[in-house]
């Protein structure tokens, strides 16, 4: 558990040096707390008190890594319940199950539709992260699927075996991957668990039963393995839930370093719209990697939106540059819209803006990640702050005409704006959709 201001005041040395830069040493505590400065500043400190600040500094769930480069998942290292007490830092992974079962070709169209599933919304590249091979049959059978997977895709890998000597064979071909090692239990640990070591591999390890799983992680942790994904085996959703909650409130709130880790669902519902649903739950509370057969775009569209809203940072919300962006072949006579670069606002006016077939020009007005009415309720969307933008990006250099259109909802600002910034207002809608029919019969 991570200390308080006073917690580590008590273990500096109270000389009040400065060497630290700060005043005392009361002040370099509270800035430790913080996380706004570093334990190696204080050259006093001892080496009991450094390890103790060094332990208590470590995030209650571990950071883990599956993969290598710029397809690399990393999961975990989550401080809070709930995401307004601070942030989720590492977006859940998601990945897609490929069956040996399958034939070559099959495997083949499935990896070239999964490598595809690549989208931008506001501004942001949505993409998955992973995919496992699954073994149904033969040992041949699952290293042919491995060999498949590992040639035609960049993602992630996930190794699922029963077949420890199954694991190892399809471990030798991608190792180079850091595929994540799917899985250990209280029957299989002693020989997964060496896989493990061997491969420099992270592992899952199952258990139904959180006493249990806390246990198998102890017994691994005590065999040398420290890279772990949690799992809590095939339940009912309902149960699921539960034990992904708790889990990640005994490691944050009791400090349970064995239940300290990263956690991942498979979803086994053969209904499109059901396994969708339940991989919706999961990501929301809280798995931190969600495993799922379904590879329709509009299945995983939806998935990656929300875990791109659940992982955006509550504090700083998502923000474009704010400056003059021309939509199509603006010219010198095109219109000029005014908005602000809160990203949801600026995509959904640039989206009907396109819709229109009208080439225009969009300002962005910076404040500071705020919509149209919450910005102009907190004074950061207002005519100085219009004009301002105006004279910066040069507008009256850019149109032959002196028109701008601002959003219906700040129709209360037309007069003042007109007499601080010298151009036309007009009105435009208050909603969105209506900038089509809008531009059409200005």
């Amino acid at each position: 558990m991570a200390f308080s201001g006073l917690d580590i005041y008590k273990l500096l040395p109270k000389t009040n040096c400065r060497e630290c830069g700060l005043v005392t040493c009361l002040a370099f505590a509270m800035q430790l707390a913080k996380k706004a400065a570093s334990i190696d500043k204080c050259p006093y400190l001892s080496t009991e008190a450094k390890k103790a600040l060094e332990e208590s500094a470590l995030a209650p769930i571990k950071l883990i890594t599956i993969g290598t480069g710029n397809s690399k998942l990393e999961v975990g290292n989550e401080t809070v319940l709930f995401r307004h007490e601070e942030k989720f830092h590492h977006p859940c992974g998601l990945g897609f199950i490929i069956e040996d079962s399958l034939g070559d070709s099959e495997i083949k169209e499935r990896l070239d539709k999964i490598n595809k599933l690549v989208f931008e919304r506001v501004g942001q590249e949505l993409k998955v992260n992973l995919v496992a091979v699954r073994q149904t049959g033969d040992k041949e059978k699952f290293i042919r699927a491995t060999e498949l997977v590992f040639n035609n895709t960049q993602l992630g890998l996930v190794l699922m075996s029963e077949e420890t000597e199954a694991l190892k064979e399809a471990l030798i071909k991608v190792r180079e991957r850091k595929p994540l090692i799917y899985h250990a239990t209280l029957e299989n640990m002693a020989v997964v668990s060496k896989l493990a070591q061997e491969f420099q591999c992270p592992l899952v390890a199952t258990a139904l039963d959180l006493d249990k799983l806390s246990s198998l992680t102890r017994e691994l942790n005590s065999q040398g393995v420290g890279e772990l994904v949690l799992d809590v085996g095939a339940t009912s959703l309902k149960d699921k839930i539960w034990d992904l909650t708790q889990i990640r409130r005994r490691a944050l709130k009791k400090s349970d370093r064995s239940l300290g880790y990263p956690t991942l669902s498979i979803i086994e519902n053969e209904d499109p719209y059901e396994e969708t649903m339940e991989a919706a739950t999961c990501i929301a509370k809280y798995a931190n990697i969600v495993l799922i057969k379904g590879i329709e775009p509009a299945e995983v569209l939806s998935l990656l939106t929300l875990r791109q809203n659940i992982y955006t940072d509550p504090q700083k919300p998502l923000q474009i540059e704010p400056k003059l962006y021309p939509v199509g072949k603006a010219g010198d006579k095109s219109p000029v819209l005014v908005t602000t670069n809160f990203s949801l606002t600026y995509y959904t006016v640039l989206g009907e803006v396109e819709a229109s077939k009208i080439p225009s020009f969009i300002i962005s007005v910076d404040t500071e990640g705020m919509s149209v009415l919450t910005g102009w309720a907190a004074e950061k969307f207002t005519p100085e702050k219009i004009t301002d933008s105006i004279n910066k990006a040069g507008l009256a250099e850019v149109v032959s005409h002196k028109r701008l259109i601002i959003p219906g909802y700040v129709a209360v600002m037309s007069g003042d704006l007109e007499d601080k910034s010298g151009w036309q207002v007009v009105v435009g809608p208050k909603e969105a959709a209506g900038i089509p029919s809008f531009l059409k019969n200005l």
